[in-house]
């Protein structure tokens, strides 16, 4: 008899966690497990990928509520969410304040959760096991009934701010805790190290072979490829996490000291307006580029000379061994969890954590021909397929 498995999340928004999801769901064994998908809101560019596998359970519309605004949330007469959101926000701000915190946002999200939940809905159906995909875990911790429950973290714990009591009451209600790297677990049990024992790493699982087919299905018509001008490409969120801002100032100090290069980034995110700001006072209009939101990013890594992940940090920076599958060499920063990415000047350059860094990592690969020959040949030699990342799966399943 099949195993009965369910995996939530939030939607199938354009993200590296939503992808890594479609990774998973692509390498899931259907003939030996039963697996239900509960996405709090059937939306985002990546719902067309998900596989025949997976039962695609009913919107909830309580759940939905996570990827509305407070507003909408009133206006559809779901009360108690919206004031406790209400609540949340007002909280995670005072608190935020109070502990000079640059990124309360994570506050907010737990809050929101803590103070919602007990107006959620539980689901009704039983289940082996039950996994909660992306942070925070209440819904698979209090709402669902399953003999085991596993919960993934996708960030690093030493970035990000929440409260520890709340946080470690969350965890106490799951039986395992996946991390995506090893730095991303040490930093986690760094804060709560009781959790040790049932915490382990899968990596996000990537397949070379659909990467380098979907690289090859299109051209990018907003990249000219000129000769002597050097296109960069980042792939991202516009956030605080993802160190656009320092991305920007750095292509202002290429082209003031004589680098004819081109930025592109891939994405969206709440910073659009703040980035577009900086862009437009530093008179980069016609050499730094937001480009929005693509669903199939592989084609613009592919165009690059260089693909550079300007980061604060990561939890496991997928776009960084996207790149690599690509074969383009690699600048990054040394944010926390970088060297369980890459090995420096051996399939990656990993620069100090500033704009000068990346500047200095920048015009290193475009002077030194040996050195970016170097870092290509080392990637193309290397496997970086994780496909049996899935096994590790398989045995928390069966433990």
């Amino acid at each position: 008899m099949k195993k009965k498995i369910l995996i939530a999340s939030f939607d199938l928004a354009i993200g590296g966690v939503e992808r890594s999801l479609i990774g998973l769901l692509n390498q899931l064994d259907y003939s030996t497990y039963d697996v239900d998908l509960m996405l709090f809101k059937h939306e985002g560019e990546f719902l067309p990928f998900l596989p025949e596998g997976p039962h695609l359970l009913d919107e909830v519309p309580q759940y939905a509520t996570f990827r509305k605004s407070i507003y909408q949330i009133l206006k559809e007469g779901y009360y108690p969410i919206g004031v406790s959101r209400l609540l949340a926000r007002s909280l995670s701000s005072i608190h935020g304040k109070i502990k000079r915190i640059d990124e309360p946002g994570y506050l907010a999200i737990q809050y929101g959760w803590e103070m919602s939940t007990p107006f959620l809905p539980k689901l009704n159906k039983e289940y082996d096991v039950a996994i909660g995909f992306l942070w925070p875990h209440h819904f698979i911790g209090e709402k669902v009934k399953a003999k085991k429950k596993i919960g993934w973290i996708h960030t690093d714990y030493s970035n990000i701010y929440v409260n520890k009591k709340l946080e470690s009451h969350m965890w106490n209600k799951l039986d395992n805790i996946v991390a995506v790297s090893n730095d991303c677990s040490k930093t986690f049990l760094n804060i709560f190290p009781s959790f040790k024992g049932k915490t382990s790493v899968i990596e996000n699982v990537l397949s070379p072979l659909i990467i380098r087919e979907q690289a090859n299905l299109e051209m990018p018509t907003e990249i000219k490829k000129l000769p002597g001008k050097t296109i960069l490409v980042t792939v991202g969120r516009f956030s605080h996490a993802k160190g656009l801002d320092y991305a920007i100032r750095a292509c202002k100090e290429l082209l003031d000291t004589g680098y004819d290069v081109e930025w592109y980034v891939v994405g969206y995110g709440p910073l659009e307006d703040e980035l577009n700001k900086l862009i437009n006072e530093l008179n980069l209009k016609d050499r730094f580029f937001l480009l929005g939101k693509k669903i199939n990013p592989y084609p613009y890594i592919k165009a690059c000379d260089i693909y550079v992940q300007p980061s604060r940090y990561e939890g496991k920076a997928v776009t960084i061994r996207e790149a690599q599958i690509l074969g383009k060499p690699v600048v990054m920063t040394n944010f926390p969890t970088a060297k369980s990415q890459a090995r420096d000047e051996y399939d990656a350059l990993i620069t100090p954590l500033s704009t000068s860094g990346i500047v200095k990592g920048i015009k290193r690969l475009v002077d030194n021909e040996d050195l970016r020959a170097r870092l290509i040949s080392n990637i193309r030699k290397k496997d970086y397929g994780n496909e049996t990342e899935v096994e590790k799966l398989y045995q928390l399943i069966e433990a």
